[in-house]
């Protein structure tokens, strides 16, 4: 059983002006390097004690890195822009509302003053084995307590295990897969920019990550493309309680329909793996469908496809399902207050 101290580690801490310059302090220290965005997910991990990084770098000095800019018909939104300021913006509200929403349904409002976009996809999973200190498989061990006969596994994953069956926490993500975002990453090398799908990695890929941030590597900003601005958009997510908790499956899709025909649709759901997924099987089975009960219920079916429930997670498989067919008919968006 992990022992949890609630005072942080010793480190070193350096507040950046440029983002230049933080790039430099990560390429410098590397793996000794924390990167602290809005920091709801960065003190949890320190006040535990769990991370013990020997140099924390605050980007809260980085202006550059923040607000909310048109580009291209679409939006550049930067990584330290804080939720709050997502939901509210009124190009986001306009063009892209399912992020607006997505954003809104993160946590409660006092944290989505402090969290970032930036640090609600990039945040590390909430399994409490893993951030109780736990040596599992994603913390170096040889074991994953999550998928044993006596865990407690409500929360895990029913899709894509391998080894660790933890999930991604993230509201934002799916809505920004479901937007074909772009996420902009840089280092002392220079920039790339990846699909917001391939930003997130499983355990098959790297157990210990969740995102393809390598030592040295920053996310720096997201790009939002406007092929989907306007178009028709469904979130919803669905949670133990209506504030601040993590989603238990959580599902973004926006759509084009033509004649009662689906267009072109992109689909993606959360809280089911370990990354966020894209439905891209579901998407193709169901363009040029009619949008009706029928290409709905196929669409549940194929979403579940290959789900292996653990002991206490089965809920989740009819739960997906059904929010994926209430996604192909289109009931409006969820609203938070």
């Amino acid at each position: 059983m992990a022992i949890i101290r609630d005072i942080m580690p010793a480190f070193e801490l350096f507040q950046p002006a440029s983002t230049d310059d933080a790039l430099g302090l990560l390429g410098r220290y590397r793996k000794d390097a924390w990167v602290l965005a809005g920091g709801l997910d960065s003190f949890d991990w320190l006040k535990d004690r769990i991370k013990r990084p020997g140099v924390v770098v605050d980007l809260s000095q980085v202006k550059e890195l923040t607000g909310v800019r048109a580009l291209n018909g679409g939006l550049e939104i930067g990584a330290m822009t804080t939720l709050t300021e997502v939901v509210r913006h009124p190009l986001v509200r306009e063009k892209f509302s399912i992020l607006s929403t997505g954003a809104e349904a993160a946590a409660s409002p006092q944290i989505r003053n402090q969290g970032t976009i930036g640090g609600n996809i990039s945040q590390d999973t909430r399994c409490w084995y893993y951030r109780g200190g736990w040596k599992c498989y994603r913390a170096g061990g040889n074991i994953c307590f999550a998928d044993t006969p006596t865990a407690i596994n409500r929360e895990h994953a029913i899709l894509g295990a391998d080894r660790c069956v933890a999930v991604n926490p993230s509201d934002t993500a799916p809505a920004l897969i479901a937007l074909d975002a772009k996420m902009v990453i840089r280092n002392s090398r220079g920039e790339r920019v990846v699909n917001a799908e391939d930003y997130f990695i499983g355990p098959g890929t790297d157990i210990t990550r969740m995102t393809i941030l390598k030592p040295g590597d920053l996310l720096t900003a997201i790009r939002i493309p406007g092929d989907w601005a306007g178009t028709e958009f469904y979130f919803e997510k669905v949670r133990d309680r209506n504030v601040w908790d993590f989603p238990l499956i959580n599902v973004a899709s926006a759509a084009v329909f033509s004649g009662g025909h689906i267009e072109r649709i992109r689909i993606a759901v959360n809280g089911v793996a370990a990354h966020p997924l894209r439905l891209q099987k579901v998407e193709d089975a169901v363009r040029g469908k009619p949008r009706d009960e029928a290409t709905a219920e196929m669409a549940g079916k194929l979403a579940i496809e290959g789900a292996a429930p653990l002991r206490y997670n089965g809920y989740k498989v009819p739960l997906m399902r059904n929010l994926v067919k209430r996604a192909i008919r289109g009931v409006p968006e969820a609203t938070w207050a």
